[in-house]
Formats: C-alpha cells, structure tokens, sequence
C-alpha cells in the first residue's frame, strides 16, 4: 500500500467532485506499493490559500526512484475543440493541457529552486473517469498520458508504468517530502471540513437523541448520564422542540449563563430557558419581588424566596429538562420539580465529569437511568491522550471517527512567557487553517483570577471577551474582538472547531484539576492546543510517555 500525505482522509465524509477525487486517493493507495507515496490536495490547501497545493494538480506521486508523476483529475464531462480539451464550469471554461502545462513548469521550477537546480524530473497524466477522449491526438496532451473512462481500471499500472525508472535521483528522494510539506506548508482546508466535521458529529451523537425519546413510562422521570460530546445538548434540544409541536409548554433549565444563552439563540421560539437563578428571578419579578443583588448573600436569598413562593398557574410546565445537572444543589430538584403540571414529564441531563463545583450528586429517587461514555466530538487522538493523560475512573469511548488531530504542547515558565506562548498559539491555530471564529482560547483559571481579564488583545489578535455586564435585554457584552477568551468555567457546555486551552497550572493532578482538564480538552471537535506551565506540562507528558 502507498504511503499518503497527509493523512485523515479515509474519515472525511464527502459529495460530488470530493467524493470522486477521494474514490480515485484510495485506489491510488491500495494499488500502488509502499516505495510509492501519494500527496494530494483533496481537501488541502496552503496556509495564505492563494491557490490550491499543486495549483490545477490534484495527486504528486513520488516513485522509488525519485521521479515525480502530476495527476490532473477531471470528473465529469468534457469538450473537445480545435483548441484540446476543455472543462466548463459554472461561469468559466478551462483548456485542461494548458492548465496542466502551467502547473508542472511552476511545480518544476519552484522545486528547482529548492533543490539548487538539481533538475526535478517531471510528468504529467489526465485523469478522466467519466469521459472518453474520442480525439486523443487532437486533445493537447499526450495520448499516452491520458486514463479516460476506457482506461480506468488500469489506472495503477499506468501510473505505475511512467514512474518506472532505473536512475534513483537521491537529492529528490531526500528532499521531496520536505518540500512538499514543509515548503508547501501542507495543512487542513479547515473551511471545507468544519462543516463536514460537525455534520458528521452531529449525525453520530444525534443516537442519544434518538433512543432517548423512545422510552415511555409513567410517570415520566429520566436521568442521562453521559459524557462529554455524547449528545446531550442535541437532546435537550429535541425534547424541546418535541414539546412544541405537541403543543407542550416547555422549560429548559441549566447552571451556566453562557450555556442558556447560547440555547436561546439555537432554540425555536415557545416555552422557557433559563438559568437556574435566572429562572428565580424572573418567577419573583412576575410576582412584584424584585430581589437585590447588592446583598452579599444575594442568590441565597433569591433561591430562598423562591422557595417559598407558590409561583401560580402562569409557570406550570409539561416538559422540564435539566441540564448540567451535576452543578445544581439538590434542594433545587424539588423547587423545579414543583412548577410540572400532574402528567409533566422530567429529564435531568449531568456529567459528573464536569462537576466543577464540587457539590455532591443529586438523589433522584425513582427515576430511570441511562448513560452513555462515548464521546463523538472530539477527535480520537484527543480522546486518546486523555485516556493516557488523566487519571480517568472509566476510560473515555471514542466515537468520532475523525483522527489525525495531535494534541499540541507550548510550555511557559512564567507570565511573560504565559503570554508569549499563548500569542504563538493563537497564530499557530491560525495558519492551521482555523478561521478566528472557529478558534476559542480557554483559561484554566476563572475569570476573577485569570491573568488575561485586563488584556484586550494579545499581539495582533483583538480579544473578544466578556465584560462582566448585559445589556437591556439580558444578553452578555462582550469587548470588541474577534478571537474568543473565556474561562473553563464559562465555556462548559460549549465547543469549537479548534480549542487552545491556556493558563493550566497545577501542582499535582487532584480530582478538581482532573475535571477542569477534562471540561476543557473536550470543547475541541477538531483542535486541542495546550499551553501549560513547566511543571504542569511534566506530569501530563509523563503520562503520554508511559
């Protein structure tokens, strides 16, 4: 089997013209022997993306000699004219030998260069699958390096045939992968496959959602215990949605502020979503109870007078769902449980994972239970170095199938330095691919004690942080930024394509820290970068290693 670069392909799902060109990468791979590599630009592109990799070249095979073969994939059909060969696309036409010429004279002479004018020898072939070329002679490109429909299938042994050479170039076998990679500066087109990438997590994790809803019982009273990324937001939404077309009203419930305004925002409108103080405050402002949150103990004495309210026909629910059920305090089970009118249906939906707050669990005396450990968010290489990193009671089960996603280490010794790597770690995430709106950088520390809360930005980069204030409406003022800064504590129940958790520093891996890392690590769906102090870094390193 060939070797490919790079790698992660085979779990990319894909449509149309990708779907074609990922056909022809795995017969490239499976045909060709292991001397043979394979460098392709299915869904890769440069970093700057001026253009694609190889230009109109969609496969560098490198044979065991040194020779280099440049495959031009057109899928569909084609026009011949006077002129050879031509695609046509949506708004343009393109001559396929011309495009093929330009792309092997600027490949060539770029890796001229790289090799000090060493000559890089160079051919090109025409992949055509759907198409029979019935002019070859008139196509602008050799006959012989054409593989049209009637070709197809021996595609491999054609390939195979014009890399087949007696001189072995050393200077290109040594030199050829560190240019493609590093010269080129291989990385994911993060744009193409964000989307693919939580379409696909999506349509995995969506089970729990799925069986959840099947079960019936009277009364109504299930507890989920599932993971980190195994779709229990995606169930609290369904139930959501479910109450409304049946014309239930129903009320969402959960701990974090930012975690209920973000359901707000994804939610169809009806029914309630709150915080659970939220949720008190606006029950006793409906009764002419203002509460005073300039007392010391002011949410104790809002959860106290909401206790003892009787909130009226006016807050009755047909459907409560709980979410982040490890935070909440178990005197607050009752006082929720009582605003579901008779045949009022429950769901409670934890991690005790993320139980930040230490608090003890719940009592749900009664109530069914399902759980559910696998994790379809994140990729299985974060999974993996979790797995290998914490000190986990029940290992973490992969469920995505999306792999080539290292997790990446820059270590500081102090706060300048803290600073300094987390700049690099932005610009690293960056060149990635990532667009800054996909890319959220977490502080270990809350915000109260977070060394970044006075900073508005970090080198180049604005910071988009919360300010500690809303506005009229109750929506959170954020600074004006564009990369994301927020604390572990506030970006639970959250998550983004590429995740760069900073500020970690502990002295020893405790139970709090375990979960702190936990919550963090598995906000990313694609991306986990860390930045860890010197002896924090040491204990997490040690693990990977054992």
């Amino acid at each position: 089997m060939a070797r490919i670069h790079p790698d992660g392909w085979r779990q990319l799902p894909a449509s149309g013209a990708l779907a074609r060109e990922l056909e022809t990468l795995a017969t490239l791979a499976q045909g060709l022997p292991d001397d043979h590599t394979v460098y392709h630009g299915v869904h890769w592109t440069r970093v700057n993306r001026d253009h694609a990799v190889f230009g109109e070249i969609d496969f560098i095979i490198a044979g065991p000699s040194g020779r280099l073969l440049l495959i031009e994939q057109k899928s569909g059909f084609l026009d011949e004219t006077p002129e050879g060969l031509v695609k046509t696309y949506t708004k343009t036409k393109k001559n396929v030998s011309a495009q093929m010429a330009r792309s092997a004279d600027h490949l060539r002479e770029r890796l001229g260069a790289f090799l000090k004018g060493h000559a890089p020898r160079l051919d090109v072939l025409l992949y055509c699958p759907d198409y029979v070329v019935r002019q070859p002679g008139s196509a602008g490109i050799d006959p012989a390096r054409i593989v049209d429909a009637t070709r197809r299938p021996h595609l491999v042994s054609i390939v195979q045939s014009l890399l087949r050479d007696e001189v072995r170039d050393r200077m290109v076998l040594d030199n050829i992968e560190r240019f493609l990679v590093d010269q080129l500066e291989l990385v994911p087109e993060v744009n193409a496959i964000v989307g693919q990438a939580e379409a696909l997590y999506t349509r995995l994790a969506g089970g729990l959602a799925e069986w959840a809803r099947r079960i019936e019982m009277t009364p109504f009273r299930l507890r989920v215990t599932g993971t980190a990324g195994s779709g229990k937001t995606q169930l609290a939404l369904a139930v959501f949605r479910d109450a409304l077309a049946a014309g239930r009203r129903p009320l969402y419930v959960c701990y974090n502020r930012p975690l209920a305004d973000h359901i707000a925002l994804i939610a169809p409108p009806g029914g309630e979503i709150a915080t659970f103080h939220q949720l008190c405050d606006r029950v006793l402002r409906a009764h002419g109870q203002v509460p005073d949150f300039t007392q010391p103990d002011a949410f104790a004495r809002l959860e106290e007078a909401f206790r003892a309210l009787d909130p009226g026909a006016a807050w009755r629910f047909d459907e409560l769902i709980v979410d982040e059920g490890q935070d909440f305090r178990e005197e607050w089970r009752d006082t929720l449980l009582r605003l579901l009118r008779p045949e009022g249906r429950a769901w409670w939906l934890e991690d005790p994972l993320q139980n930040l707050y230490g608090r003890p669990p719940v009592d749900l005396p009664g109530w069914v239970r399902i759980t559910s450990g696998r994790n379809y968010r994140s990729p299985t290489d974060i999974v993996g170095a979790l797995n290998r990193m914490l000190p986990l009671a029940e290992p973490l089960e992969a469920g995505s199938p999306l792999a080539a996603s290292e997790v990446e280490f820059f270590v500081w010794k102090d706060g300048a330095q803290l600073v300094e790597e987390t700049k690099r770690a932005m610009t690293r995430a960056i060149g990635l691919g990532f667009r800054r709106e996909m890319i959220a950088t977490v502080t270990f520390r809350g915000r109260e004690h977070s060394l970044f809360t006075p900073y508005d930005r970090l080198g180049a980069h604005r910071l988009k942080a919360f300010t500690g204030r809303y506005d009229l409406l109750g929506n959170p003022v954020y600074s004006d930024g564009d990369f994301l800064i927020d604390s572990v504590y506030r970006f639970k129940g959250q998550a983004a394509p590429c995740v760069i958790f900073t500020e970690i520093d502990f002295e020893t891996l405790d139970e709090l820290t375990v979960r702190k890392l936990f919550v963090g690590a598995t906000r990313a769906s694609m991306k986990l970068i860390l930045v860890l102090s010197e002896r924090a870094a040491a204990q997490l390193t040690a693990a990977l290693d054992e």
